[in-house]
């Protein structure tokens, strides 16, 4: 008698194959069999009409913080996801000497808008080396599996102190000697890779550049060595692609001897770089390395609303002087104030980043029941205000009062430069990408994207009205086998006897992304979006089910991913 029998489900098994109605049978947190009429069950799941898929892995998070509080690892756990890799983008908490963890806390903050005074109550710092941090990830239950890697940034400052936290200063000799044994020390106790930030959208809370921006050829060679020495790992980049830097971390890779991970995001300032980087790594792939880019499924939508980091007001000195009142008290006042939002509609803000943004109007949507990630330019906010004859800030602010103030617009900040998801298409689609750009845990007044495996599988596979849709076979083999096999987890992603029982059990009908929403559960009450999802009828983990008709059921299965795992 196997523990588990899932029946009759459309099984749709990570591998590309076609679908297939069949069994799958679980025992002892592993796959028992995939078939027609299997045994019984201690627990039979009648998934007629359902289908059924490896839970998702994303590699591609910043849970770093989060991990260590946060059993139920929300909001990825909500959609399907049950492994989930951080240490992303050369930030991270480990290694961190005594009294080092403010900058730490200070880079995080700034590079992914997850805030200082969450960070400070909820991180308690109680390891020194990464493998001390490993052991605190591992000391504690989830409802999924967690992986970690090693960050440029904590390194370089745990090795040269306060000359680390600036990316022009040169380390030593004898400190990228250092940085090469701790980099192999983490990889063998179980990091899954060494990531690295050379962009200049990378700074910390007080201004500063990430540490890892300008690291010199000798600093990025020598962290190489120790990856080299351990013979395990992936090295992740996110970096601008400026002249000779895809060359200079290429290098690393082949010294090392193993496989390089680039961010590849299309940006209005250069929309056509990303096709340039894509050609870098089609050309190292032909060599016979292991190169790949982290590609989205969607626009990075920046969320606006008046509770978040970034709004069309944000910077309005009408706004300003609202600052020190609670939402529901600005609520108020902007519903009841005719002369304040007059103010807010005519007069004009300061110029700035910020500024420029929240002006962006012609590429800004209302956030409906229903979110739209294709947006059409004649829905956005420019469009309705010229056809309705009224200011754009109008338009924005009774889009924002809506739902008593919890109303949202969307920017699309990136992957959306013509208007249409046309290029995610062409990225989806290319056999050197994996799904990887979706930032859960990080970002957490601006960004909801976490929810990013629902939106692949809703918006490709069912819901696309503006371009041509993917296959459910192609989408879930991006999400699960690509994402665990690009980081060397081959126990999982796969609906295959001896695979790890990661298993959804999805009502595709009903799959659908809820509007996101502002809430303060974070530690010391902090803020941040979060997105629901229907159809998720079963997710387990090791054959444990997480959750149940959309809602966690509170078992904690999850457990630390401690370097490449193989089918047992």
């Amino acid at each position: 008698m196997f523990d588990l029998v899932i029946r009759n489900g459309t099984v749709i098994d990570g591998s590309g194959a076609p679908r297939r109605v069949a069994d799958v049978a679980v025992d002892a947190g592993r796959i028992a069999a995939v078939g027609p009429r299997l045994g019984t069950g201690r627990r039979d799941i009648d998934a007629d009409g359902l289908i059924v898929t490896p839970g998702f892995v994303d590699i591609h998070t910043h849970y770093d913080g989060q991990a260590t509080w946060d059993p139920f690892v929300t909001p990825s756990s909500w959609h399907g996801v049950t492994t989930t890799v951080f240490g992303n983008c050369g930030v991270g908490f480990a290694p961190v000497r005594p009294g080092q963890s403010p900058y730490l806390v200070n880079l995080m903050e700034g590079v992914e808008d997850i805030p200082g005074t969450v960070l400070a109550e909820g991180v308690k710092f109680d390891w020194e080396s990464f493998p001390d941090y490993l052991d605190a990830l591992a000391a504690m239950s989830r409802s999924v599996d967690v992986a970690a890697q090693l960050p440029h940034g904590a390194l370089r400052f745990y090795v040269m102190g306060d000359r680390g936290a600036d990316h022009a200063e040169a380390p030593t000799e004898r400190e990228i000697e250092e940085m090469a044994r701790l980099t192999e020390q983490a990889l063998r106790a179980g990091a899954l890779g060494f990531t690295t930030s050379r962009t200049t959208k990378h700074k910390a809370k007080d201004g500063r550049f990430t540490p890892s921006l300008s690291a010199c050829e000798a600093e990025l060679l020598g962290i190489a060595q120790g990856m080299k020495r351990a013979g395990r790992g992936v090295l992740q980049v996110n970096s601008d692609f400026g002249p000779g830097e895809f060359e200079a971390l290429s290098a690393a890779a082949a010294l090392a001897g193993r496989p390089l991970s680039c961010l590849l995001v299309q940006v209005d300032a250069q929309p056509t770089l990303w096709r340039e980087t894509l050609d870098q790594i089609h050309a190292v792939r032909q060599t016979g390395r292991a190169a790949n880019a982290q590609v989205g499924s969607r626009p990075i939508g920046v969320l606006m609303g008046l509770e978040t980091t970034v709004h069309p007001f944000v910077a309005h000195p009408a706004w300003l002087e609202l600052r020190k009142l609670t939402p529901a008290q600005r609520y108020r006042r902007l519903a009841t104030d005719t002369e304040l939002r007059r103010r807010l509609i005519e007069e004009e803000a300061p110029s700035g980043p910020r500024a420029v943004m929240a002006a962006s109007f012609h590429k800004m949507f209302v956030v409906g029941e229903r979110p739209d990630y294709e947006p059409d330019a004649n829905d956005s906010i420019a469009a309705i205000a010229r056809r309705s004859g009224r200011p754009p800030r109008a338009v924005a602010l009774d889009a924002l009062m809506a739902h008593d103030g919890k109303g949202l617009l969307m920017l699309p900040f990136e992957n959306y430069a013509y208007g249409s998801l046309d290029v995610v298409h062409e990225m989806l689609t290319d056999p050197a990408t994996v799904l990887g750009v979706a930032d859960g845990g990080a970002h957490v007044g601006v960004i909801c994207d976490a929810s990013s495996p629902t939106s692949l599988l809703a918006l490709w596979g069912r819901d696309r009205r503006r371009g041509p849709k993917l296959a459910l076979e192609f989408l879930v083999a991006k999400q699960t086998h690509g994402t665990a096999e690009a980081y060397g987890l081959r126990d999982r992603g796969l609906l295959a006897p001896g695979h790890k029982a990661d298993i959804n059990v999805i009502d595709f009908n009903a799959l659908a992304l809820e509007r996101p929403e502002v809430i303060y559960d974070l530690p010391a009450g902090g803020r941040r979006l979060i997105q629901r999802a229907t159809g998720y009828r079963h997710t387990f983990n090791a054959g444990i089910e997480t959750v149940s008709n959309d809602e966690l059921t509170g078992e904690l299965p999850g457990r630390l991913v401690r370097g490449a795992q193989t089918v047992m």
